[in-house]
């Protein structure tokens, strides 16, 4: 059995599909992909797949609708999600019943994850739901998200989905036919990059197109997502009929990112993807060092910086050099971290007045952001 055949052979997926794949080359959503996307999605069923979809198109619907300009600001966005989210699940409501299966509703903002009670509810339910037969189909609630609550574009949250739901595939299904090593649109000499290894550098290729908001730097971000927590990713080609079938069968389709040989566990992921800091710890470099290659708990003596409002048990970003390169659930309020940063285990005592855990942040809540 050859690396990609294993790599896809998953019982449970996530289908991402864009804008640029819904649109069909037109300027609002093409019934004809969505009625075909959903056969291909019937078929992985009927051979005893668990697929959920993550959708863009709302914006897409909306705007069309609407006859608004092909880039809205903010509030014309949301405006053309809030006419155009209904179009979008109608339109996938139908060619799903096409095919005997029910579709479900799922809107999420970035707020919903973040929260480890509301994260953990997101994923009971799409666990009902895919017990009951049905294909959830999920979106970014684009009426109420702003910056600061946005996932920033479906590539993300769909990565965020395949983890809270156990999945150990994402299929990113995009307008171009994966990963090049330069923009195809202005070097023809590009190739097509088959594969990605956990840790590789991978180039800078290609934008948002017409239509879509993340490009394919947003689809390499949330493929080393979802490999870093075990999952393995393909981004490929949704434009050509029968890709989902030749990516579940492990064909050489698009480009592949294959899971990383040891992939954090739930609650790592979502600290490291879906957690919102409260506040943040500098550190120094040898404390980086210690945590993110030698799996060690981060202790007062490597704390030079604290940053933000925060009390025991919430989670904060650790940066060393002005950069976070970890997330945690910290044991100090952020002023007892100010009184003992810099200082041995053995002076906490006299530093707090009372005894206290040893580490700032204990290495089982500890979530280090892999390349």
């Amino acid at each position: 059995m050859s690396d990609r055949i294993r790599a896809t052979a998953a019982k449970r997926v996530v289908v991402k599909v864009g804008s640029g794949v819904l649109a069909g080359g037109r300027a609002g959503l093409d019934g004809a992909v969505l009625r075909r996307l959903a056969a291909e999605v019937a078929a992985a069923r009927a051979a005893g797949r668990e697929v959920i979809v993550v959708s863009s198109g709302a914006i897409l619907a909306g705007r069309e609708r609407l006859r608004l300009p092909e880039r809205p600001d903010t509030a014309l966005k949301q405006a053309a999600a809030a006419v155009g989210q209904s179009r979008l699940m109608r339109a996938w409501e139908a060619a799903f019943a096409r095919r005997g299966l029910v579709a479900a509703q799922i809107l999420l903002t970035a707020d919903d994850l973040r929260e480890r009670g509301r994260y953990l509810n997101a994923r009971a339910t799409l666990q009902a739901l895919l017990r009951l037969g049905a294909v959830p189909v999920v979106n970014e609630n684009d009426t109420v998200a702003v910056d600061e609550i946005k996932f920033g574009d479906n590539d993300g949250l769909s990565a965020l989905v395949a983890g809270l739901c156990g999945a150990r595939l994402l299929v990113l299904l995009t307008d171009h036919d994966g990963l090049y090593s330069d923009d195809p649109r202005r070097r023809p000499d590009a190739r097509l990059i088959a594969r990605v290894e956990p840790g590789e550098p991978a180039p800078r290729a290609g934008r948002a197109g017409r239509w879509g908001t993340g490009g394919m730097e947003s689809k390499v971000r949330a493929a080393r997502q979802a490999a870093s927590a075990g999952i393995a990713a393909v981004v490929a080609n949704g434009t050509r009929p029968g890709v989902l079938a030749a990516v579940l069968a492990g064909r050489e389709e698009g480009t592949l990112f294959p899971p990383a040989p040891r992939p954090a566990g739930p609650r790592r992921q979502w600290l490291a993807f879906a957690s919102r800091p409260k506040g943040r710890l500098t550190v120094d470099a040898g404390a980086r060092e210690a945590l993110s290659e030698r799996g060690r708990s981060l202790l007062p003596s490597g704390v030079r910086g604290v940053s933000g409002v925060f009390a025991a048990g919430d989670v904060v970003g650790l940066e060393e050099g002005g950069v976070e390169f970890a997330r945690g659930i910290v044991n100090f309020g952020a002023r007892e971290v100010e009184r003992i940063k810099g200082l041995k285990t053995s002076e906490l005592e006299a530093a707090l007045g009372r005894k206290a855990a040893g580490e700032v942040v204990h290495r089982d809540n500890l979530a280090v952001f892999r390349p």
